[in-house]
This record gives structure tokens, C-alpha cells and sequence, in this order.
């Protein structure tokens, strides 16, 4: 007698958060939802004695109000809600469950909005070191105040949970975007049992994935984001995961809004001692990550978000990575040795201005990549607006006077006689004059 008693109170309360997040989550009006009541109470009033009787939920569908799969959603919203209740904040709905968090969109009731909330799971709530990753976040993210950065506004514990909440962006990442090129393959392709209609598909998905962003729209994307790391590099913060899935969309208008999420793996540059501690270890992800945190060098700065923003940029623009294997491991080796293939030998419609500003970011050798984020968006804003990308021309021709002065010095330039390297030091003196000349011609074609 006590479980059913138990089992009804547990189907009414179904029912009627089942109720109120249908009409939250505007699938159904509030009088569209009466009425389905109305018949729900009136057979429970009916058939009171036999304990039969539609679920509110079965009224719903019957009535064509819901779907059968928009009411099992609603349902795993509210059984991934119950035991997380956070004082001041009434969950609405899950957005997303990763592996160190499940997302719920939810109402800050002091100042009626809504608002995201990062809830990290219990069990990792019992581990010391995601905790502290977990707060590390929402510190970090607290102190950038930035239109593409999505916004911190709290950070707590609550009934054993740890939470962390964020500005709700109405939108989808990057990611959904560049992976709807690969679900619109026609069917009679992408069922191909053979090797050559799998071929085909994997071409049809290449070109719809191309077909997603010209260069201007993937600019218009990158220079927002740079604006967002600029920030956070002028804060002493770096990123280190800037990639598809941790930038969102959304649009204002017809405006498209780029903003910067997860700062999960933000740290410090000062920060020595979580330097010191994660040295040998190499953060962020495999497609996107930087040569230096590969290695788990100690002194990872700036340019690290450079390179993998135009690893981002890279996919947007051809819509492949720069660099695929069958393995993290061999990806991660390729970002280590392999030469980078240009964007635009790979798109021939892009700009060989956009290809030179992605090498100069994805340089190995950091050294070589832009001296500043600032940097960066003077040669971004100059190729959205058809100009030259003088910085990254600097870069790339500093780097090559660079290597013949080397080789100019070395043991084998000597061996190969005084008048090889009489030759290359002319060489050089008029590759500089060229250089010279080149950078004056912009600049007149650029003020005139």
C-alpha cells in the first residue's frame, strides 16, 4: 500500500513538471495545456477506483499538442534534474551531457532570465583535482568581461553538486555547423554498399562541407573570436582549446555572433606553478592543438591560441583539418612534422592573402607565427577588406632571410667556396630591396 502511494506521488509529480516545461519550452500554450488537463482529470476522477487512466503525457500525444520523442526528452530533463536542485535557479531543460558535465538551460529567478548551467557530475564531484579544474573555469571566465566571450556569473556547490553558471546563448557551436555538411549526402549516395559509392559520398561530403563557409563568412567568424582572445591575452589568460565545438553561434537579427566558450584548459601565462605542474603533459585537442602543447612545454603563451584559431580557420575554409591520421597520436605527430598543405592550394577560390595569414599562424616554429593577437587582426581585417596581409609577409619574408643568413654562416657554404657565398649574399641584399619595394607598393596602393 505504501509503494503505491509512493508510485502515485511519483507519476503526479512527472505530470505536472512534465506540464510546467511544456509550455516553458514552448511546445505547447498555456490554454493548450489546460485543456489536455481538463481530460486528464476528468478520466482520473472516472476511473479513480481501479487506479487506470492516460498519463498526462499519453493526453498530450493523443491530442497532438507533443510528439512521443519531444515527451521522452522532457522526461530525461526532469529525471537528469531531480537531486540538483540549485537554490535560486529553476532548471528548464538538458542541453547536453559531455564527460565532465551535463549543461541544463535553466531561469535565474532573481532577475527572471535565463541563464546555462555546467553541473559537474557526482562522481567527479568526489575527485579533488576535477573540482579544482571545475572553479579553476569559472574563474577564469570571470575575469573576461567581452561581447564574444560568453559571459561567468556564478560558480558554487549545492545538495553535493558543484555548478557553475553561464550566459545562455541562443544558438549551436561552430561544430553543428561544419557536421551538417555531412548529414545532407542523398541517401541513394551515402548507402552506397561498394568502394566506389563510399568514395563518392566521402566526395559529396567534402564539397557540401566546403560549400558551408566562403572565406568572407569564415573571416567574419575568426576575426570575432581573435577579438574575444585578444582580450583574454591582454588579461594574462590563454585559451589553449580554441576549436569548432567551443565556439558558439547565434543570431541577432541577421547578424551572426561569434562567441568563445569553455575556458576548461584557461590558465594563467603567469601562473608558474600550474606551469611547473603540468609540464611533459600536452592539453587541448589533437586536430587543433599547437605543436608547443604537444611537446607539454612549460612556457605555452599567446601564440598557442593563434595556431589552433587557424587550425579553426583552416577547417572552416577547406573543410578538412589541417592534418588527419588513423590515430590522436599520428595527428599529433603531423602537427610536429609534417608541412602544412596551404588553404588555398586545397580551395582554389580563397585568396593567397588568407593562405599566407594561415601559415604565418599555424607556423611550427612559434617564433615565426604573429608577434601579438593584435597583429593578427590588423592582417584579418585587412584580407576580409581585399588588401594585403603585410604582418604575416613580414613574418614569412623575416623568416626567410632568416634561413639563407644561417646558411650563409654555415659549415657547408664554406666548403662550397667564397664565390657561392659571394652569390647568396647578393642574393639576399636584393631579396631585401625586393622586400622594400613590395611593402612601399602596398602601402601606396593602400592610401590611395
Amino acid at each position: 500500500m505504501a509503494q503505491d502511494k509512493s508510485n502515485e506521488k511519483s507519476a503526479a509529480s512527472m505530470d505536472t513538471e512534465l506540464g510546467r516545461l511544456v509550455v516553458e519550452q514552448g511546445l505547447a500554450t498555456q490554454a493548450e495545456l489546460q485543456e489536455c488537463l481538463d481530460i486528464f482529470r476528468t478520466e482520473k476522477e472516472r476511473q479513480a477506483g481501479d487506479g487506470g487512466g492516460r498519463t498526462l503525457a499519453e493526453v498530450l500525444v493523443e491530442k497532438g499538442m507533443i510528439t512521443e520523442v519531444q515527451v521522452r526528452r522532457v522526461k530525461k530533463t526532469i529525471e537528469a534534474s531531480r537531486g540538483q536542485e540549485i537554490p535560486g535557479y529553476q532548471l528548464l531543460a538538458k542541453l547536453g551531457t559531455g564527460a565532465m558535465a551535463t549543461v541544463f538551460k535553466a531561469r535565474q529567478l532573481s532577475l527572471d532570465r535565463i541563464v546555462a548551467i555546467k553541473v559537474l557530475p557526482r562522481k567527479l564531484s568526489e575527485n579533488a583535482d576535477y573540482v579544482r579544474m571545475f572553479y579553476k573555469e569559472g574563474k577564469a571566465a570571470a575575469k573576461l568581461n567581452h561581447p564574444n566571450i560568453v559571459q561567468a556569473i556564478d560558480v558554487g556547490e549545492a545538495g553535493g553538486f558543484h555548478y557553475f553558471v553561464m550566459e545562455y546563448v541562443e544558438g549551436h557551436t561552430l561544430w553543428d555547423e561544419l557536421r551538417q555538411g555531412l548529414w545532407d549526402v542523398p541517401p541513394a549516395i551515402a548507402e552506397a554498399p561498394d568502394q566506389a559509392g563510399k568514395a563518392e559520398a566521402d566526395q559529396v561530403r567534402r564539397q557540401q562541407v566546403k560549400q558551408l563557409f566562403g572565406e568572407a563568412e569564415a573571416l567574419d567568424i575568426v576575426i570575432q573570436i581573435a577579438r574575444a582572445l585578444e582580450h583574454a591575452h591582454s588579461q594574462g589568460l590563454i585559451h589553449r582549446d580554441v576549436k569548432p565545438k567551443n565556439i558558439m553561434i547565434a543570431t541577432e537579427g541577421s547578424v551572426r555572433k561569434a562567441k568563445l566558450a569553455d575556458m576548461g584548459l584557461a590558465r594563467l601565462t603567469a601562473d608558474v606553478e600550474a606551469a611547473r605542474l603540468e609540464a611533459g603533459r600536452a592539453f587541448g585537442t589533437p586536430y587543433y592543438i599547437s605543436p608547443e602543447q604537444i611537446r607539454g612545454d612549460v612556457d605555452v603563451d599567446f601564440r598557442a591560441d593563434i595556431y589552433s584559431l587557424g587550425a579553426t580557420l583552416y577547417h572552416l575554409m577547406t573543410g578538412r583539418v589541417p592534418f588527419e591520421a588513423e590515430t590522436p597520436v599520428g595527428v599529433m605527430q603531423k602537427h610536429l612534422q609534417e608541412p602544412l598543405i596551404p588553404p588555398d592550394h586545397i580551395s582554389t577560390n580563397l585568396s593567397a592573402g588568407i593562405g599566407e595569414v594561415v601559415e604565418v599562424m599555424m607556423a611550427k616554429n612559434r617564433n615565426r607565427r604573429y608577434k601579438s593577437t593584435s597583429d593578427l587582426l590588423v592582417d584579418l581585417e585587412a584580407v576580409a577588406q581585399g588588401n594585403a596581409p603585410l604582418q604575416a609577409r613580414k613574418q614569412i619574408d623575416g623568416g626567410v632571410l632568416s634561413g639563407l643568413a644561417h646558411a650563409a654562416g654555415s659549415q657547408e657554404l664554406v666548403a662550397a667556396g667564397p664565390r657561392l657565398a659571394g652569390n647568396l649574399m647578393l642574393y639576399i641584399i636584393l631579396l631585401a630591396a625586393a622586400l622594400a619595394i613590395s611593402v612601399l607598393l602596398n602601402l601606396v596602393q593602400r592610401f590611395t
